[in-house]
Protein backbone atom coordinates (compact mmCIF):
# COMPACT_ATOMS: atom_id res chain seq x y z
CA UNK A 1 0.00 0.00 0.00
CA UNK A 2 1.52 3.32 -1.23
CA UNK A 3 1.70 6.65 1.27
CA UNK A 4 -1.11 8.70 0.42
CA UNK A 5 -1.12 11.21 3.70
CA UNK A 6 -0.79 14.61 2.14
CA UNK A 7 2.68 16.81 3.12
CA UNK A 8 1.52 20.21 4.59
CA UNK A 9 4.74 21.63 3.16
CA UNK A 10 4.28 20.34 -0.27
CA UNK A 11 0.85 21.66 -0.10
CA UNK A 12 2.06 25.42 0.75
CA UNK A 13 4.50 24.19 -2.69
CA UNK A 14 1.54 23.64 -4.60
CA UNK A 15 -0.17 26.28 -3.78
CA UNK A 16 2.16 28.37 -5.81
CA UNK A 17 3.14 26.13 -8.69
CA UNK A 18 -0.23 24.74 -9.85
CA UNK A 19 -1.61 26.32 -13.10
CA UNK A 20 -3.06 29.76 -12.20
CA UNK A 21 -6.63 28.84 -13.76
CA UNK A 22 -7.25 26.57 -10.72
CA UNK A 23 -6.06 28.83 -8.19
CA UNK A 24 -7.38 32.07 -5.97
CA UNK A 25 -10.93 29.96 -7.08
CA UNK A 26 -14.05 32.60 -5.21
CA UNK A 27 -14.21 32.80 -1.12
CA UNK A 28 -17.84 34.08 -1.28
CA UNK A 29 -20.49 34.79 1.40
CA UNK A 30 -24.18 35.96 1.51
CA UNK A 31 -26.39 36.66 3.89
CA UNK A 32 -29.37 35.28 2.81
CA UNK A 33 -27.61 31.71 2.89
CA UNK A 34 -26.68 32.44 6.56
CA UNK A 35 -30.10 33.26 7.03
CA UNK A 36 -31.19 30.21 5.62
CA UNK A 37 -28.79 28.08 7.23
CA UNK A 38 -29.07 29.64 10.73
CA UNK A 39 -24.66 29.90 10.16
CA UNK A 40 -22.35 32.04 8.88
CA UNK A 41 -21.41 29.91 5.58
CA UNK A 42 -17.83 30.78 3.31
CA UNK A 43 -18.11 28.91 0.30
CA UNK A 44 -14.66 28.30 -1.76
CA UNK A 45 -16.57 27.99 -5.56
CA UNK A 46 -14.26 25.60 -7.62
CA UNK A 47 -17.34 25.53 -10.08
CA UNK A 48 -15.84 28.19 -12.22
CA UNK A 49 -12.43 26.70 -13.56
CA UNK A 50 -11.89 25.35 -16.97
CA UNK A 51 -13.38 21.82 -15.97
CA UNK A 52 -15.68 23.43 -13.59
CA UNK A 53 -14.08 21.33 -10.51
CA UNK A 54 -11.07 21.42 -8.13
CA UNK A 55 -9.59 18.31 -9.68
CA UNK A 56 -6.90 20.27 -11.83
CA UNK A 57 -5.53 21.24 -8.81
CA UNK A 58 -4.53 17.66 -8.03
CA UNK A 59 -3.89 16.49 -11.38
CA UNK A 60 -1.47 19.26 -12.33
CA UNK A 61 0.73 18.96 -8.79
CA UNK A 62 0.63 14.71 -9.37
CA UNK A 63 2.05 15.58 -12.77
CA UNK A 64 4.60 17.73 -11.60
CA UNK A 65 6.09 15.29 -9.30
CA UNK A 66 5.92 12.68 -11.99
CA UNK A 67 7.80 14.93 -14.46
CA UNK A 68 10.40 15.49 -11.61
CA UNK A 69 10.53 12.12 -10.59
CA UNK A 70 11.16 11.36 -14.70
CA UNK A 71 8.22 9.28 -15.08
CA UNK A 72 6.90 9.25 -18.49
CA UNK A 73 4.65 6.17 -18.76
CA UNK A 74 1.25 6.53 -20.60
CA UNK A 75 -0.87 7.27 -18.07
CA UNK A 76 -4.27 5.15 -17.52
CA UNK A 77 -7.09 6.25 -14.48
CA UNK A 78 -10.54 6.21 -14.28
CA UNK A 79 -12.86 8.54 -13.31
CA UNK A 80 -16.83 9.00 -12.60
CA UNK A 81 -15.84 12.39 -15.13
CA UNK A 82 -13.93 15.25 -12.79
CA UNK A 83 -10.71 13.37 -12.18
CA UNK A 84 -10.51 12.41 -15.68
CA UNK A 85 -11.14 15.97 -16.82
CA UNK A 86 -8.69 17.35 -14.36
CA UNK A 87 -5.98 14.32 -15.91
CA UNK A 88 -6.67 15.62 -19.43
CA UNK A 89 -6.39 19.06 -19.11
CA UNK A 90 -3.02 18.93 -17.78
CA UNK A 91 -1.86 16.05 -20.12
CA UNK A 92 -3.04 17.61 -23.01
CA UNK A 93 -0.70 20.63 -21.86
CA UNK A 94 2.03 18.47 -20.62
CA UNK A 95 2.03 16.63 -24.05
CA UNK A 96 1.09 12.99 -22.17
CA UNK A 97 -0.93 10.04 -23.17
CA UNK A 98 -4.19 9.61 -21.09
CA UNK A 99 -6.55 7.00 -21.16
CA UNK A 100 -9.15 7.19 -18.89
CA UNK A 101 -11.59 4.42 -18.01
CA UNK A 102 -15.16 5.44 -16.85
CA UNK A 103 -18.49 3.16 -16.16
CA UNK A 104 -20.94 2.38 -18.88
CA UNK A 105 -23.19 5.03 -16.66
CA UNK A 106 -21.07 7.49 -16.83
CA UNK A 107 -22.49 11.16 -17.12
CA UNK A 108 -22.10 11.76 -20.89
CA UNK A 109 -21.54 15.54 -20.41
CA UNK A 110 -18.24 14.40 -18.70
CA UNK A 111 -17.41 11.49 -20.45
CA UNK A 112 -17.81 14.14 -23.45
CA UNK A 113 -15.54 16.63 -21.64
CA UNK A 114 -12.89 14.52 -20.96
CA UNK A 115 -12.69 13.19 -24.73
CA UNK A 116 -13.06 16.94 -25.97
CA UNK A 117 -9.99 17.45 -23.53
CA UNK A 118 -7.64 14.58 -25.50
CA UNK A 119 -7.99 11.86 -23.18
CA UNK A 120 -8.65 8.50 -25.02
CA UNK A 121 -12.39 7.02 -23.49
CA UNK A 122 -12.91 3.78 -22.52
CA UNK A 123 -16.69 2.55 -20.54
CA UNK A 124 -16.43 -0.51 -18.73
CA UNK A 125 -18.73 -2.24 -15.86
CA UNK A 126 -21.32 -1.49 -14.17
CA UNK A 127 -19.99 1.22 -12.10
CA UNK A 128 -16.76 3.33 -10.85
CA UNK A 129 -15.25 0.51 -9.28
CA UNK A 130 -15.73 -2.33 -12.26
CA UNK A 131 -14.36 0.68 -14.72
CA UNK A 132 -11.27 1.13 -12.23
CA UNK A 133 -10.55 -2.62 -12.12
CA UNK A 134 -10.23 -2.34 -15.78
CA UNK A 135 -8.25 0.40 -15.79
CA UNK A 136 -5.50 -1.12 -13.37
CA UNK A 137 -5.47 -4.31 -15.92
CA UNK A 138 -5.18 -2.16 -19.03
CA UNK A 139 -2.27 -0.34 -17.10
CA UNK A 140 -0.69 -3.85 -16.44
CA UNK A 141 -1.00 -4.73 -20.18
CA UNK A 142 0.65 -1.99 -21.61
CA UNK A 143 3.07 -0.71 -19.25
CA UNK A 144 1.13 2.17 -18.00
CA UNK A 145 1.43 4.43 -14.91
CA UNK A 146 -2.15 3.23 -13.12
CA UNK A 147 -3.39 6.92 -11.49
CA UNK A 148 -5.46 6.37 -8.90
CA UNK A 149 -7.71 9.28 -6.88
CA UNK A 150 -7.26 8.70 -3.25
CA UNK A 151 -3.91 6.70 -3.38
CA UNK A 152 -1.98 9.43 -4.26
CA UNK A 153 0.05 11.74 -1.51
CA UNK A 154 0.87 14.09 -4.09
CA UNK A 155 -3.00 14.83 -5.81
CA UNK A 156 -4.07 15.00 -1.99
CA UNK A 157 -1.83 17.56 -1.70
CA UNK A 158 -2.67 19.64 -4.82
CA UNK A 159 -6.70 19.20 -3.50
CA UNK A 160 -5.30 20.88 -0.28
CA UNK A 161 -4.55 23.88 -1.56
CA UNK A 162 -8.52 24.87 -1.35
CA UNK A 163 -7.84 24.79 2.03
CA UNK A 164 -4.37 26.81 2.54
CA UNK A 165 -5.75 29.63 0.44
CA UNK A 166 -9.30 29.53 2.92
CA UNK A 167 -6.38 29.79 5.94
CA UNK A 168 -4.66 33.06 3.69
CA UNK A 169 -7.99 34.67 3.20
CA UNK A 170 -7.53 34.75 7.12
CA UNK A 171 -11.25 32.66 7.21
CA UNK A 172 -10.37 30.09 10.45
CA UNK A 173 -14.10 28.39 10.32
CA UNK A 174 -15.21 26.52 13.52
CA UNK A 175 -15.95 23.84 10.92
CA UNK A 176 -14.67 22.56 7.59
CA UNK A 177 -17.26 20.49 5.42
CA UNK A 178 -15.75 18.77 2.72
CA UNK A 179 -17.24 16.12 0.25
CA UNK A 180 -16.25 12.60 1.06
CA UNK A 181 -15.31 10.32 -2.25
CA UNK A 182 -12.14 9.17 -2.80
CA UNK A 183 -10.93 10.80 0.01
CA UNK A 184 -8.05 13.50 -1.95
CA UNK A 185 -9.89 16.36 -1.09
CA UNK A 186 -10.65 15.82 2.55
CA UNK A 187 -7.91 14.46 3.30
CA UNK A 188 -5.56 17.19 1.63
CA UNK A 189 -7.84 20.14 3.45
CA UNK A 190 -7.65 18.67 6.50
CA UNK A 191 -4.20 18.40 6.38
CA UNK A 192 -3.32 21.60 6.05
CA UNK A 193 -5.71 22.94 8.51
CA UNK A 194 -4.71 20.21 11.16
CA UNK A 195 -0.67 21.67 10.35
CA UNK A 196 -2.04 25.26 11.18
CA UNK A 197 -2.93 24.33 14.48
CA UNK A 198 -6.29 25.68 13.87
CA UNK A 199 -9.27 24.80 16.38
CA UNK A 200 -11.35 23.86 13.41
CA UNK A 201 -12.99 20.67 13.22
CA UNK A 202 -12.97 18.70 9.91
CA UNK A 203 -15.77 16.62 9.47
CA UNK A 204 -15.79 15.12 6.13
CA UNK A 205 -19.00 14.27 4.31
CA UNK A 206 -20.00 11.24 2.47
CA UNK A 207 -23.27 9.98 0.89
CA UNK A 208 -25.92 7.90 2.96
CA UNK A 209 -26.79 5.88 -0.08
CA UNK A 210 -22.53 5.25 -0.64
CA UNK A 211 -21.55 4.40 3.01
CA UNK A 212 -18.29 2.83 2.31
CA UNK A 213 -15.44 5.45 3.04
CA UNK A 214 -18.15 6.47 6.27
CA UNK A 215 -18.16 2.95 7.41
CA UNK A 216 -14.00 2.53 6.62
CA UNK A 217 -13.24 5.12 8.42
CA UNK A 218 -15.86 4.14 11.44
CA UNK A 219 -14.02 0.70 11.54
CA UNK A 220 -10.55 2.06 11.03
CA UNK A 221 -9.98 -0.48 7.80
CA UNK A 222 -11.41 -0.37 4.39
CA UNK A 223 -15.23 -1.65 4.42
CA UNK A 224 -16.62 -2.40 0.53
CA UNK A 225 -20.68 -2.04 0.50
CA UNK A 226 -22.60 -4.23 -2.35
CA UNK A 227 -23.75 -0.60 -4.27
CA UNK A 228 -23.41 3.07 -4.07
CA UNK A 229 -26.81 4.30 -4.73
CA UNK A 230 -26.73 8.08 -4.87
CA UNK A 231 -27.42 10.96 -7.26
CA UNK A 232 -23.83 12.07 -6.28
CA UNK A 233 -22.04 10.67 -8.68
CA UNK A 234 -18.48 12.04 -7.61
CA UNK A 235 -18.63 10.69 -4.16
CA UNK A 236 -19.85 7.53 -5.41
CA UNK A 237 -17.54 5.11 -3.37
CA UNK A 238 -18.29 1.62 -3.39
CA UNK A 239 -14.57 -0.15 -3.12
CA UNK A 240 -12.59 1.88 -0.58
CA UNK A 241 -8.89 2.86 -1.44
CA UNK A 242 -6.91 2.06 1.66
CA UNK A 243 -4.05 4.38 1.27
CA UNK A 244 -6.97 6.83 1.70
CA UNK A 245 -8.52 5.66 4.63
CA UNK A 246 -5.15 5.07 6.25
CA UNK A 247 -4.47 8.61 5.43
CA UNK A 248 -8.09 9.85 6.89
CA UNK A 249 -6.43 9.30 10.33
CA UNK A 250 -5.01 12.42 11.30
CA UNK A 251 -6.63 14.66 9.09
CA UNK A 252 -10.15 14.06 9.64
CA UNK A 253 -11.68 14.68 12.66
CA UNK A 254 -15.55 12.82 11.93
CA UNK A 255 -17.36 11.83 9.14
CA UNK A 256 -20.99 12.33 8.24
CA UNK A 257 -23.65 11.07 5.95
CA UNK A 258 -26.03 12.92 4.02
CA UNK A 259 -29.30 12.04 2.11
CA UNK A 260 -30.40 12.15 -1.59
CA UNK A 261 -33.11 14.84 -0.23
CA UNK A 262 -30.58 17.14 1.67
CA UNK A 263 -28.56 16.76 -1.19
CA UNK A 264 -30.60 18.51 -3.86
CA UNK A 265 -31.90 20.90 -1.56
CA UNK A 266 -28.39 21.98 -1.02
CA UNK A 267 -28.41 22.40 -4.35
CA UNK A 268 -31.12 24.52 -5.39
CA UNK A 269 -29.84 26.68 -2.16
CA UNK A 270 -26.72 27.16 -4.19
CA UNK A 271 -28.45 28.04 -6.87
CA UNK A 272 -31.26 30.31 -5.81
CA UNK A 273 -28.72 32.36 -3.24
CA UNK A 274 -25.76 32.59 -4.80
CA UNK A 275 -26.85 32.02 -8.70
CA UNK A 276 -24.27 29.39 -8.99
CA UNK A 277 -24.89 25.38 -10.49
CA UNK A 278 -23.28 22.76 -8.40
CA UNK A 279 -23.35 19.08 -8.99
CA UNK A 280 -24.56 16.73 -6.12
CA UNK A 281 -20.75 15.80 -5.01
CA UNK A 282 -19.96 19.16 -4.79
CA UNK A 283 -22.90 20.19 -2.40
CA UNK A 284 -22.65 17.41 0.53
CA UNK A 285 -20.88 19.65 2.95
CA UNK A 286 -23.49 22.32 2.70
CA UNK A 287 -26.55 19.18 2.70
CA UNK A 288 -24.80 18.67 5.67
CA UNK A 289 -25.21 21.78 7.43
CA UNK A 290 -28.80 21.50 6.32
CA UNK A 291 -29.48 18.12 7.91
CA UNK A 292 -27.82 19.18 11.32
CA UNK A 293 -28.80 22.97 11.52
CA UNK A 294 -28.84 22.66 15.24
CA UNK A 295 -25.72 21.34 15.50
CA UNK A 296 -23.61 24.29 13.23
CA UNK A 297 -26.04 26.74 14.95
CA UNK A 298 -23.91 30.23 14.87
CA UNK A 299 -21.24 29.00 13.85
CA UNK A 300 -18.89 29.48 11.01
CA UNK A 301 -18.18 26.96 8.74
CA UNK A 302 -16.33 26.92 5.31
CA UNK A 303 -17.11 24.21 2.90
CA UNK A 304 -15.81 24.04 -0.95
CA UNK A 305 -18.73 23.77 -3.97
CA UNK A 306 -16.37 21.28 -6.04
CA UNK A 307 -17.80 20.94 -8.86
CA UNK A 308 -20.42 21.77 -11.41
CA UNK A 309 -20.39 19.41 -14.65
CA UNK A 310 -24.54 18.63 -14.51
CA UNK A 311 -26.45 17.68 -17.97
CA UNK A 312 -29.36 19.93 -19.33
CA UNK A 313 -31.70 17.12 -17.64
CA UNK A 314 -30.16 16.70 -14.49
CA UNK A 315 -30.17 20.57 -14.40
CA UNK A 316 -33.99 20.84 -15.26
CA UNK A 317 -34.68 17.91 -12.88
CA UNK A 318 -32.70 19.04 -10.06
CA UNK A 319 -32.64 22.52 -9.82
CA UNK A 320 -36.40 23.10 -10.55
Amino acid sequence: MTDATPDPQAIAAAAAAILPEFRATPLVRHDTLDDDTGAHVWAKVESLTPIRSFKGRGADWFMTRAANDGDDRPLVAASAGNFGQGLAYVAARRGRKLTVFAAETANRLKVAAMRRLGAEIRLAGHDFDAAKDAARAYADKIGGRFVEDGAEAAIAEGAGTIAWEIDAAGVHPDFMLIPLGNGALATGMGAWIKSTGAATRVIAVAAAGAPAMAQSFAAGRCVETAEAATIADGIAVRVPVPAAVAAMTGTIDEVMTVGEQAIRDAMRLVHRRLGLVVEPAGVAGLAALISHRDRFSGSTIATPLCGGNLTDDQIASWLA
